[in-house]
């Protein structure tokens, strides 16, 4: 088994269709040239002062970059990519939808953001790393409603030789009970500037990089609303930075309610504070809470 990979021109309802039947696709071409040459001027000098990781999860041979969002405006361009953001609505917003009262039955659907944004470098010799699923985070039961969507995109060339993602496709529909095997995985293969679009459900894991050349990956989530990001993007990003992203990136960072009413200041939307954080006279909204 391979993982299934679609052109830029393919459907949302079609990588919808593959994530519902493998948990995971690739998109070939998912960022543009001027995209990747944009992110490798803003974030690469920033490498060679990046440490490894210790001997465990991180990778004692692996450079993790984070704070992505503060580093390049490009990230804006890749977390609103049409089937990266496509899918997230479609496995994170409609599955989380809930009728309650307020007075009356009301639907509520909640908003979708950024969970991570994290750059990935293997270096050669750096062993496979240990399965895992990335919603745990939200120690979510499996199966049960998805609460994250995520994204590996190829810097570079990924090979199985320089230790390409491992996924097990299907993996997504397993109990907790079922323990993943590394003999299950599949490589994600990709060129760069492809992507691998996967649930959080799905277990993956970093590869085993046999060559002798770094391997370069970017990824990013989209978590449902209503969970606390992973990444608190709010220390990670400077005010001044996230006004520099039009009003859909700002919101994918956190900067809105979630409904019914999550994450509100002073009773209002917490958007109010990148327009004038001085302001203390704010009017309770009663259009937030209903």
């Amino acid at each position: 088994m391979s993982v299934p990979t679609l052109e830029a021109t393919a459907s949302i309802e079609d990588a919808c269709a593959a994530l519902d039947e493998y948990g995971v696709v690739v998109i070939n071409d998912y960022a543009s040239s001027e995209t990747l040459a944009q992110l490798r001027a803003d974030i690469y000098p920033q490498l060679e002062d990046t440490p490894f990781g210790d001997e465990g999860f991180s990778g004692s041979r692996t450079k993790r970059l984070s704070s992505l969002f503060a580093r390049s405006l490009a990230c804006g361009d890749l977390i609103t990519q049409r089937h990266m953001l496509g899918t997230a609505k479609r496995f994170l917003q409609e599955p989380n939808s809930r009728t309650v009262y307020y007075g009356e039955p009301t639907t509520i659907t909640p908003t979708v953001q950024v969970g991570f944004a994290q750059l990935i470098q293997i270096w050669p010799g750096q062993k496979a790393q240990g399965l895992h699923r990335d919603d745990s985070v939200h120690l979510r039961p499996h199966p049960g409603p998805n609460t994250r969507m995520q994204f590996m995109l190829a810097m570079d060339d990924f090979t199985e030789e320089k230790g390409a993602t491992l996924v097990i496709p299907g993996s997504h529909t397993w109990d907790d009970a079922r323990e993943p095997k590394m003999a299950e995985t599949v490589p994600a293969v990709m060129k760069t500037g492809a992507a691998a679009i996967f649930l959080g459900a799905t277990y993956h894991a970093g590869g085993h990089n046999r060559s002798d050349e770094p391997r370069t990956g970017l990824s990013m989530a989209i978590d449902v609303g209503n969970v606390r990001q992973e990444e608190n993007q709010y220390l990670a990003i400077p005010r001044e930075t996230v006004l520099k992203y039009p009003t859909e990136v700002r919101e994918l960072l956190g900067w809105r309610v979630c409904p019914p009413y999550l994450g509100w200041y002073e009773m209002n939307d917490p958007s109010v504070l990148l327009e004038d954080p001085d302001n203390d006279k704010l009017v309770a909204r009663s259009d937030l809470f209903a």
